[in-house]
């Protein structure tokens, strides 16, 4: 695809049915109190006007997931910065989502058999963002399925989920989401 225009209609286009099927099939028990983030690169992306993000990202509205808003470019910082960072470790990896954290969780993405390392935001050097940082010490052997913070003072504990597509990503946390049904987190 050689026309940017149509590489970001593209990429909005698949946001959006990532978006949709969350919506349809979700847990909202796995969306963090800030809102599930997902964000789409377009390919080559260098700053936030080239990743695409659901503003306000994905909440739970009468026990249901919905869009906070519209999907667009440069619309979220956050998974913005979490997607450009694996971009530079692997520039295929251009989608990643945030899920709340607790330790089922994780045993059921690791069950799942996605390949999953953590960060301690303890060791986290003063002059860099936590984001930027904690991302970067997870892919440094490759970016993995799932990256994931040990938690850190003030902050809520966060699972980042990465892949190629979004509906790939939206796939993974629809698999999470059935496994969790009758479990306690």
């Amino acid at each position: 695809m050689k026309d940017p225009n149509q590489e970001r209609s593209v990429a909005l286009e698949k946001l959006a049915t990532a978006v949709t099927l969350l919506e349809q099939s979700m847990d909202v028990r796995l969306i963090p109190a800030l809102g599930a983030k997902l964000g789409y690169a377009i390919r080559g992306a260098r700053e936030s006007g080239g990743v695409a993000a659901v503003q306000g990202g994905l909440i739970a509205m009468n026990g249901s997931p919905r869009a906070n808003g519209p999907c667009a470019f440069g619309v979220d910082d956050e998974i913005t910065r979490i997607v450009l960072t694996a971009m530079k470790f692997d520039p295929l990896m251009r989608c990643a989502a945030t899920l709340r954290h607790s330790e089922k969780v994780i045993e059921i993405i690791e069950s799942l058999l996605l390949e999953c390392t953590s960060f301690d935001p303890a060791l986290e050097p003063p002059w860099i963002s936590t984001m930027d940082w904690g991302v970067a010490t997870c892919c440094k052997q490759g970016v993995p399925d799932v990256c994931y913070d040990t938690g850190g003072k003030g902050k809520e504990v966060i699972i980042r989920l990465f892949g190629e597509d979004p509906v790939d990503v939206s796939n993974n946390i629809i698999m999470i989401s059935n496994r969790i049904i009758n479990i306690e987190l």
